[in-house]
């Protein structure tokens, strides 16, 4: 993942990744998820998504990373917010109201940052990275939860990745399971096709890409496991 790329994606709004409203298989499949309204949940690469304000609604605080500092500072402008900020570590933290969003490399991000965190969502984090990388994450994940691990809940695609580049990558079920098996239960609780993909798939010959969701929830001794 080339942080010039992204930063430049955002600086030229190609942000075609962005929803304009709360993502629909958040919404139909969260509560299975079960983490107390209360409590904290973990964004990887949040961008300003508005499947934030969402959690916040139903009682979260959300705690994100993202390496774009325009993208934090378009979130906090869209709800109103004025964050304070302060330095932690080769991380950037801007908070306001129920949001703790840290500008930055993801894989600077430490245990004591996410402490309290009962869940983990993420919707545009793993498809974002090549394949080289996605063990990285899986990894990384891995070892900020390894005491207590959150459940996780995912969305992923499933397309001819010869086709076209990504991002998005295509992650199919059988990498989910090699990624995360060792520390989750895995359940797909959606899979369907979109036959409206952007006009990149469109334009590589694709007209319908999968669309999957995971319930990911922490197996018994859990944090014996993990992803070398």
């Amino acid at each position: 993942m080339d942080p010039d790329f992204w930063q430049e994606r955002w600086r030229n709004a190609q942000i075609g990744f962005h929803q304009p409203k709360p993502n629909e298989k958040l919404t139909a499949h969260w509560p299975a998820l079960g983490p107390p309204a209360a409590s904290a949940v973990f964004v990887p690469l949040c961008g300003k998504s508005l499947d934030m304000v969402w959690l916040a609604e139903r009682g979260h605080r959300v705690i994100g990373v993202e390496l774009s500092e325009l993208a934090i500072d378009d979130f906090f402008a869209g709800q109103n917010l004025i964050p304070e900020t302060r330095q932690v570590g080769s991380l950037t933290l801007k908070s306001a109201g129920p949001y703790e969003l840290y500008c930055g490399d993801f894989f600077a991000m430490s245990p004591d940052l996410v402490a309290g965190v009962r869940a983990i969502y993420d919707r545009a984090a793993l498809v974002a990275l090549p394949p080289r990388m996605r063990r990285s994450y899986a990894a990384h994940i891995n070892s900020l939860f390894v005491v207590a691990p959150a459940p996780i809940f995912l969305i992923t695609l499933e397309f001819d990745q010869s086709l076209v580049d990504g991002p998005p990558h295509a992650v199919p079920r059988a990498e989910v399971d090699e990624l995360f098996g060792a520390v989750y239960d895995i359940d797909e609780r959606h899979r369907a096709e979109d036959r409206s993909p952007p006009p990149k798939f469109l334009d590589a010959g694709l007209h319908s890409v999968t669309e999957l969701a995971y319930l990911l929830e922490p197996r018994v001794n859990a944090a014996e496991g993990g992803t070398d």
